[in-house]
């Protein structure tokens, strides 16, 4: 495997994620900012941001698939949602829980979250984007 996930001492340990990811692969891979999206171009979870974040997983897991990749070769993730406040952080964290069960995945690289005004469409409350390292 070329990537190694670990806390380094003295910074707090998140359940969600890794503060430090150690990639030795030689082939990057880098997944556009996946929405929630079905594979018909309908947005799943209208007005749903945990649903959302789960098929922004789901639909990296699709990418990652693609290149010959899992959530087991993720280096970093970067997780934009719209009007961002702490107050959804619940929300968040079901959703990539939700994504974790149905992907049958514990990796937790480490991750980013940012908010934004908008996305591409109105409905879409969430956009993941994901780079990969693999041997």
């Amino acid at each position: 495997m070329a990537i190694t996930t670990t806390n380094a001492p003295g910074l707090p340990e998140v359940d969600l994620y890794r503060h430090v990811s150690i990639a030795t692969g030689s082939k990057l891979v880098f997944i556009s900012g996946q929405v929630a999206w079905d594979e018909h171009g309908a947005v799943v979870g209208e007005g749903d941001l945990a649903e959302q974040i789960a098929q922004c997983y789901r639909n990296a897991a699709k990418a990652l698939a693609a290149a010959g990749a899992t959530f087991d070769d993720v280096a970093k993730l970067t997780l934009h949602v719209v009007d961002w406040s702490p107050e959804k952080m619940p929300e968040v964290v079901d959703g990539i829980t939700r994504a974790a069960e149905s992907l049958g995945t514990a990796a937790k690289p480490p991750a980013s979250l940012f908010g934004t005004t908008a996305l591409d469409v109105p409905e879409h409350l969430a956009e993941l984007e994901v780079t990969a390292v693999l041997d």
